[in-house]
């Protein structure tokens, strides 16, 4: 009856062993005892090594770790092979005996349960009351390559890795500067993710910093496995279509951001970093626009920002103005998509899902298969479901043209995220067209208008610097102005510190 109850009542847990009295007790000065302890805190854990052998001096000594977290050469070169063959006392083990560069004295089992799990290695010493934590982290890691989503074409060819550390080192090489600052959390109760957090300390606003860390201590969850799970834990709406954070997996890009006086979240296991605050047109721009020369980094940028608006709204004015507004179009073109439409059985709105849907399908289809055969398959069934569908009287052949139009122009803006984000937007758009024609799309606009400048990143008007107005960061808004007319960092960000650089050029007055 007790589990039945508890099943109604939605308690399905299992009784979890508890072991904190065994975590809390300081380690014992018998070996054995602390093997017995160790069984039982890990048991079950056939990866657990535990190596015995003796030290130079004839004392009896224990080395733990977990394989296949270690590196086995340094701990055969680094730590055994000095430990039995080198040291003449006891006490100079716990001075500068072994080679590793990074070592700790721990006394708790508390301690030593976490370095074990993070990938170090852990030597007892029979008689003694304390133990060494050895730095031999050597998981397998895969080579740093090109990022596959953010692609450049003059920018740097280095994305960051599944390793935090190694992520931290990709963008401290660009600002080898002592005011970066590194603050570490470990979030999750059961995977205890190491989470980072990087900024400029005498450039960022400090209650950015104070926010982000409240709202990492806040986290109450078994493990954090990715930069997206983290982003719906911190971000301001989590309701809302539109992202208000950026995901990077581009070192150069997150250093950029540093500079401008944002913080930079880095997530061990995670390929990418999260960026904060950010304003809806920081969405728009591309690392490329700062490698190319400025004139044709502004028509890019003014070519996504023309993006944005065909994606939304492109399909919803061709329902609009076939459903509701035809007289608008010239006779020729009316009499053209009335011929083209002539044997479509659908109104234009089941018309347009149609087309929609499937070219959603076959896009979700190309990612998920590999590389090449995505390809193939993304090319090859578009042209052949367009052609057939026309010719089966499905759909018309201005509706392919606009579907395709539509696809082109989500995939312009640089950040997946929000053009993912922009793309579902176009279904209730097509909706309201459908329903009210060009007055629908306008209410439709004006929501998302409205919802956008409503909205706050922490406490940076996600609309900023369109509404509120500051007119000093359109420079790089709409346009990119050349780089020594950037003199001042954007101030939507908030920054302590607003010069980003002096004169440059001959004639130029000093900020």
């Amino acid at each position: 009856m007790g589990t039945i109850r508890r099943w109604l009542n939605g308690i399905r847990s299992a009784p979890i062993k508890d072991l904190s009295d065994e975590l809390n007790q300081p380690i014992s000065r018998t070996l054995n005892n602390n093997l017995i302890t160790l069984n039982s805190i890990f048991s079950h854990a056939p990866d657990l090594v535990i190596r015995h052998f003796q030290l130079r001096t004839g004392d009896n000594a224990v080395l733990v770790y977990l394989e296949g977290l270690i590196d086995k050469s340094a701990i055969n070169n680094n730590i055994l092979k000095p430990l039995m063959y080198e040291i003449n006392s006891v006490n100079d083990f716990w001075d500068s005996s072994t080679t590793i560069a990074k070592t700790e004295v721990v006394t708790l089992w508390s301690h030593i349960e976490k370095a074990i799990f993070q990938g170090q290695s852990i030597l007892f010493i029979d008689g003694q009351d304390r133990s060494l934590v050895l730095c031999t982290q050597g998981w397998p890691q895969r080579a740093i390559k090109e990022p596959q989503i953010e692609s450049t074409l003059k920018g740097s060819h280095q994305g960051f890795v599944e390793t935090s550390g190694q992520n931290i080192a990709l963008i401290r090489r660009y600002l080898p500067n002592r005011e970066l600052k590194i603050k570490e959390f470990n979030v999750g109760s059961r995977g205890n993710t190491r989470v980072s957090i990087m900024y400029l300390d005498d450039v960022i606003n400090p209650d950015f910093v104070k926010e982000m860390e409240d709202r990492l201590l806040q986290i109450n969850v078994d493990a954090i496995l990715n930069t997206g799970e983290l982003a719906e834990f911190i971000e301001d709406h989590p309701i809302s279509l539109f992202p208000q954070l950026i995901m990077t997996e581009r070192p150069d890009s997150a250093a950029a951001h540093i500079l401008q006086g944002r913080i930079v979240v880095v997530v061990d296991h995670s390929p990418s970093v999260i960026v904060a605050p950010v304003t809806f047109s920081a969405f728009f721009q591309s690392v490329d626009d700062y490698s190319n020369r400025w004139i044709i980094a502004t028509f890019l940028r003014l070519l996504r920002y023309l993006a944005l608006i065909t994606t939304i709204s492109l399909s919803a004015v061709y329902i609009a103005i076939v459903s509701f507004h035809y007289e608008v179009l010239p006779l020729d073109l009316l009499v053209s998509i009335g011929e083209s439409r002539e044997k479509v059985p659908f109104p234009p709105i089941v018309e347009a899902f149609l087309m929609e849907i499937a070219l959603e399908m076959l896009r979700e289809a190309g990612l998920r298969l590999p590389g090449p055969i995505g390809q193939t398959i993304g090319v090859v069934g578009g042209i052949v479901i367009g052609q057939a569908a026309v010719q089966a009287g499905i759909v018309s052949n201005i509706m392919v043209i606009i579907v395709a139009i539509t696809a082109i122009s989500s995939f312009i803006i640089p950040d997946y995220d929000m053009s993912s984000s922009l793309r579902l937007l176009r279904f209730p758009m097509m909706l309201l067209a459908a329903v009210f024609g060009m007055v629908g799309i306008v209410i439709g606009l004006m929501i998302i208008g409205a919802h956008m400048i409503s909205m706050e990143s922490f406490g940076i008007s996600y609309g900023s610097p369109v509404a509120p107005i500051r007119l000093s960061d359109w420079k790089d808004v709409w346009v990119r102005l050349p780089m020594w007319k950037m003199k001042k960092r954007p101030l939507s960000t908030d920054p302590t510190q607003l010069k980003r650089q002096g004169a440059n050029r001959e004639g130029e007055d000093q900020v």
